[in-house]
């Protein structure tokens, strides 16, 4: 392999980078590690501009057309992560670089998180547990829900929807299900909807599309006004998603009730308006993290990028757009 590959990480989301550096340099690639925290796109550029490597790993960083076109041998764009709305997946075609993922790394976690949210809103702890803080303890005046008899609606039923809805399915909820494509092997138990009718029927919605120019912002206004008085919003998907602005104005109304957010458009410095909001609950961007997978992201996205750089073909392509 020659030893002149060059890898360009451009941000990362965990503690050091030594798994990497050391299966790198094994493979004789030279691997060049930009900061931990996205930096702006125009720094990606001008780093394409300056090492023009043959591959791009990228965290949260956008890697657009303009640092793709610096990159005249590039050979692959792999996303260290699941969400590809950070790729210019149509410049990557374009040169002839082939884009993957790690699809399937985090939906035990992801999946944990969407529930553990839900049970939070329907036993009240997060709520309980700031009032007992402020010094109020009234057992009178809290009312939790029985999970049993919720109805719960997944907005986006890929791999992550699947094993909330089996997961939801334990404890007896009702489970709705809507997505563009609608899934051929899902459950008898499993009521597909269209849109609307996951608005208007759910206690909870879980938010688990993936972002696209259709679906940006299509939590907005007008969802959230068929949303049913008193209901749970759960995005754990993308923080675009959802309307900030109209999210508020909408809990105002108490359609939906309540917030649980992992992502949140503005992250890494979202709105004050939406984490100190009373209704809400948030995390920063966590769902996808254990230590067991974030272990197997490293190890599954660096391996994917020494076998591309060797000729061989990727185990997680994504198709050109």
């Amino acid at each position: 392999m020659n030893k002149r590959q060059k890898v360009l990480l451009t941000d990362y989301a965990w503690n050091n980078l030594d798994l990497e550096y050391e299966r790198f340099a094994a493979a004789g690639l030279e691997l060049i590690a930009g900061p931990k925290a996205a930096p702006p796109p125009e720094n990606i550029v001008a780093q394409c501009a300056h090492y023009r490597p043959q591959a791009i790993m990228t965290c949260w960083a956008l890697v657009n057309r303009a640092a793709i076109g610096h990159c005249e041998n590039l050979q692959l764009v792999a996303r260290v992560g699941v969400g590809l709305d950070n790729i210019d997946r149509v410049a990557a075609a374009a040169r002839g670089a082939l884009v993957t993922n790690v699809p399937d790394y985090c939906v035990e976690e992801m999946s944990d998180h969407a529930v553990a949210m839900l049970l939070d809103w329907a036993r009240g702890i997060t709520e309980n547990d700031r009032e007992v803080k402020q010094g109020i303890w009234d057992p009178s005046r809290p009312t939790p829900r029985r999970v049993r008899t919720l109805t719960v609606g997944i907005a986006g039923y890929g791999r992550i929807g699947k094993l909330v809805a089996r997961k939801l399915r334990g404890f007896g909820c009702t489970v709705l299900a809507y997505s563009r494509t609608r899934a051929a092997d899902h459950p008898a138990e499993i009521e597909w909807v269209d849109f609307g009718g996951l608005l208007t029927r759910s206690d909870a919605v879980i938010v688990l599309l993936p972002l696209s120019a259709q679906t940006r912002h299509v939590f907005d206004a007008r969802a959230f006004a068929q949303m049913k008085p008193g209901s749970l919003l759960v995005n754990i998907s993308r923080g675009a998603l959802v309307h900030n602005e109209d999210l508020i104005v909408a809990l105002e109304v108490g359609r939906p009730g309540r917030a649980a957010l992992d992502v949140i458009e503005g992250e890494p410095e979202p709105p004050a308006a939406i984490t100190a909001h009373p209704r809400i609950v948030t995390t920063p961007h966590i769902a996808f993290s254990s230590p067991t997978s974030v272990e197997e992201l490293r190890l599954r996205a660096t391996e994917e990028v020494i076998r591309v750089l060797a000729g061989q073909p990727p185990r997680d392509l994504v198709p050109p757009p």
